[in-house]
Formats: structure tokens, sequence, C-alpha cells
């Protein structure tokens, strides 16, 4: 079926004002400005109400972490008292049946603020959550979202000089074996693959660099994507230098992590010469404004990164340090954030765009989204301007941003419909709601 997208309000793509025509899951045309669809069509859709922008692409989540927002244990927090805090709680009461029902609620969530494609740095498991990749495979499946699988890993415990607890680690046999069954299970490295994995330990400070090493050596063996958190605070930099006489970069450099095919969480403390150096090897980092700000950890060096050759990208990071999964939000953040380290006129709405689009897609290893062009992939987000906070506004892009949007009107992925006014398709979404807030209680009772 030939769909015309007919006559945005506004389209975030040059030379397509009289809309888009989608087939097959792909963008086939731009229509001009007055001019009609080249070939003719089977379906319009009148988009004269709406702003279209590329689906958003998230880089870096904690799914799990939905059970736990505005945890009493965890507020007014920086990152490790904050994780000294939840990692015990998180270690004791995830289990399959609520990492479904946390899983289920972040991806509704992002998909209802223009998200199309997701990546959820899933790296608790404790005894009897095996499956957690299986489940979040199926979670994404059902929605229609697309999903990189990204298998997280624990292997050192407080006792061992990391930051995590006995009951949330594995061991490197383990890990490496279900990194292994999950990659050959679920990796499709396709154009308009629905389903791909990255293999994710943790952090420096809570996995064994003899994890890093063999991880990265099992990534290049099947081509995926490498993904942790890296220079996210001061402390974390202070922990490597005492720990392993070395900077955060050196060591991922030791490891085998400076590739092209790696993508790292916040990145904010890195000097000019690691700025310098991740740019040459290509190196994706996820900027997360509204965490950085809600545990104080700092401002990511996006401008730099990005002249130096690095990709940037967007993520709402875990919906405990966040505390939701907005990522229409997290692009006005970022926007904002950056212009404070810079000024208004080096930070535009179109680089907020663009890290949480065509960026995004791009730390993800991903060419076939991220864009509007012809033959890419037709995931867009559509946005109407009927609220009183967008009255007056006079450019529809920017007032996405400048204005606040927070949800999408409508959202297809692949060409097809997952979100119509305002409501996910195939989601009851009181009962996500009610059975969410349930579980979720286990964590409050757990203190």
């Amino acid at each position: 079926m030939r769909l015309w997208i007919k006559t945005p309000l506004a389209i975030l793509a040059t030379g397509a004002e009289g809309g888009l025509v989608v087939e097959d899951g792909k963008i086939v045309e731009h229509v001009g400005a007055g001019q009609q669809p080249g070939t003719a069509v089977d379906e319009v859709f009148d988009a004269s109400a709406h702003v279209i922008i590329p689906g958003l692409v998230n880089t870096h989540h904690h799914m799990f972490q939905t059970l736990t927002r505005a945890h009493p244990s965890a507020i007014n927090k920086e990152l490790f008292p904050w994780l000294e805090a939840l990692f015990p709680i998180w270690a004791r009461n995830v289990t399959p049946e609520n990492l479904r029902l946390a899983t289920r609620l972040a991806l509704t969530e992002l998909m209802l603020s223009g998200c199309t494609t997701v990546s959820d740095h899933q790296y608790l498991f404790p005894p009897g959550l095996d499956a957690a990749m299986d489940i979040q495979a199926e979670e994404a499946a059902a929605l229609g979202m697309r999903m990189t699988l990204t298998r997280g890993s624990l292997n050192m415990t407080v006792e061992d000089g990391g930051n995590a607890i006995a009951g949330a680690v594995q061991d490197i046999d383990t890990i490496l074996s279900d990194c292994e069954r999950v990659l050959n299970r679920y990796h499709d490295a396709s154009e308009g693959a629905m389903l791909q994995v990255a293999l994710a330990p943790c952090a420096p400070f809570n996995v064994t660099k003899q994890l890093m090493t063999e991880t990265a050596a099992l990534a290049l063996k099947h081509g995926c994507g490498l993904h942790t958190h890296l220079a996210e605070t001061r402390d974390e930099v202070v922990y490597c230098r005492e720990r392993f006489n070395c900077t955060t970069v050196d060591y991922i450099e030791d490891c085998g992590w400076l590739t092209e095919r790696t993508w790292l969480a916040h990145g904010i403390h890195f000097n000019d010469e690691e700025v310098a150096r991740l740019g040459r090897h290509k190196v994706g980092v996820c900027h997360c404004p509204t965490s950085n700000m809600v545990l104080a950890s700092g401002m990511c060096r996006t401008k730099e990164l990005e002249a130096a050759g690095a990709k940037v990208g967007l993520g709402v990071d875990g919906s405990a340090s966040n505390d939701n999964s907005n990522l229409m939000e997290g692009v006005r953040h970022a926007m904002m954030l950056n212009r404070i380290r810079y000024d208004a006129a080096s930070v535009t709405h179109f680089d907020a765009f663009r890290w949480a689009t065509e960026g995004s897609a791009k730390c993800l290893g991903r060419e076939d989204i991220g864009t509007l062009a012809v033959g890419k992939q037709a995931d867009l987000a559509f946005y109407t301007l009927d609220e009183l906070r967008f009255s007056g506004a006079g450019d529809p892009i920017a007032a996405l941003v400048l204005c606040g949007a927070t949800a999408a009107d409508r959202v297809m992925i692949k060409g097809r419909w997952t979100v119509v006014d305002g409501a996910p398709l195939g989601v009851d979404v009181a009962r996500l709601r009610r059975e969410h807030g349930q579980a979720a209680r286990r964590f409050l009772e757990a203190v």
C-alpha cells in the first residue's frame, strides 16, 4: 500500500512540504509544496494539523528502574550514594513478572513521547531473571517498537572493590554464555531490523577488566555494538585513576573498546585529549541531560565531541534518575542545558533534534533510521499544536522544543501506526498503570 502523508503543518525534512509517501515500511518519495505524488497512492492521511519529525531514538535507559521512581531512599543524592541506596532494593525485588511490567510501561511511555527505537541497558540479573532479554524482546515485539537488546552485566561486588552487591552479580562464564545465546537468537544486522543486540558491561566500578576485554572480543566476533557507562561523575574518574592508574579513556582503550561500534553513556568528564581520541575512533556518546541534572553529575561536552568526530545521541537514562521515560522532554532539556555550557546561538533546536534522531541512530550503528530521507525506514512522530502552551507560536518545529511538547498525537514505526490520537494501539493504559503501580509498591515496602 502506498500512503501519502499529505501537507503537514511543518516537517523536519527539506523538500517535503507537500508530505511523504510511505510504502512497504519505507519512505519512498518526498512531495514538494503544492505538488502531487509522482505515482498513484492507495490512501491519503491529512497531516495539515501535524508537525512531523523523525521518530526519536533512545540510546540509554534502565527500564527496571521505573519501579523505583522518586524512591525515598534515593532522592537528593548523587550517583554513588544513590546506587548504594538502590542496589540492594533492586537485587532483592526485580522479578521476571515485574521486569515485564517495567519494560512494557517504559516502552509505552517512550513511544507516547514520539520514540520509535530504544536501547535499554539491562545489567541487572539476580537469580531467577535469566530470561530478561527474552522478556524485553517479547514486549518490544508486542508494541511494534524497534529495540537494541543491550545485554548488560555486573560481576564485581563491594567486597571486590566495586559497588554492586552479591545478589546482583553473575560470573564471567555465565555472562558470556548468555551474551552468545542472545546474539544468536535476536541479533539482526539487516536493513530495517526490529531487533538488534549490543553487549554492555555496566561500568568500570562494577565489572572486572577481564569481563570488559572478553566482551569486546565477543562483540568483534559478532559485529555487534558495545555499550557501558563512562566518565559520568568525577568519582568515577578518580576511581579509574586510583584502581587502574589511568584515565577512563585509557582504560577502555586497554580493554579493546576504542571502536566505532562503541557508544558510551553520559561521557561528561573527558579532557581535551580524551575528546580528541574518542573522536578519532568515532566512538558514540549518549548525552543524558535530565539524569545528569537530577544527580548533579555535570554537563556533557557535546559540541566538542561532535567537532572531534564522535557521534552524539540522547537517552532518558534510568527511570529512577530521570524520573520518566519521555525523550521529547529530553530534547528540550538537552537544548537548555547545553546553552548553559555554550550559548544560545551555538545550540539550536535543530542540534537537539539531531542528537535525538540521526545522532542516536549512528550511536546504535544504524544508517536506516534517524532522518526522513527517501529510502529510510518510515519511523515518524506527529505532534499537534493545539494545547495552550503552543498558542502564538510562530515556528512550529521550534515550538516543539521551546514550548515544551511532551506527547505525540501519532507515531508510525516501519510504516505501521502504533499511536493514534495520543493512544498506544493494543495497550490498556489504565490497566498497565494499575498493575505497574501495584508492583512498585513492593519496592517501597523493601526499605
